[in-house]
């Protein structure tokens, strides 16, 4: 599979507002996505912090909330029947069977299929599926923007410590 798409923020600067936000949102998906680049799975299972964020377990959290906010917020479905947890928290939960090439794999299948469910809405069409109850796409993307820049921090962070561990013990 190819790729999360190229387009970066300057590229759309005089686009409309739309194109915008699915700009920078692919940015941030691509650069969390990216973050899982040439560490070794043990690196990215790596537990730095007291909660369960690992870089691997990041990434697969962010699978989950695409699916919250493209599949659940616009087809109502439950998540059980996505196939999803019920809780974000044990989005961040490991398998072995996960793996940095699956992880990044069902990562950007996730992120088509959110750019395929929302290809035929418009910015202000309301999607019901949500907890908090009825929400305009607009408000959706700047939630998504807000989360995975977040989440791109958090990965920076992740992977500054893990390479320098690395470096230093080479």
């Amino acid at each position: 599979m190819p790729p999360l798409p190229a387009t970066f923020a300057e590229d759309v600067l005089h686009q409309p507002a739309r194109v915008q936000f699915e700009a920078f949102l692919n940015e941030h998906r691509s650069m969390l996505n990216s973050s899982l680049d040439g560490l070794t799975e043990e690196q990215a299972r790596q537990s730095l912090v007291p909660s369960r964020t690992t870089l691997l377990g990041l990434v697969k959290h962010a699978i989950f909330v695409e699916r919250v906010w493209f599949d659940e917020a616009i087809t109502c479905r439950p998540r059980a029947e996505i196939g999803i947890p019920a809780t974000p928290d044990e989005s961040f939960i490991l398998d072995e069977c996960d793996t940095v090439a699956t992880v990044q794999q069902a990562h950007r299948e996730a992120c088509d299929a959110s750019r395929r469910a929302t290809s035929v809405l418009d910015l202000d069409d309301v999607l019901r599926g949500n907890r908090r109850g009825p929400l305009p796409l607009r408000w959706v993307y700047l939630h998504m923007l807000r989360e995975l820049a977040q989440h791109c921090g958090h990965a920076d962070i992740l992977r500054e410590q893990i390479t320098a561990e690395r470096n230093a013990s080479t």
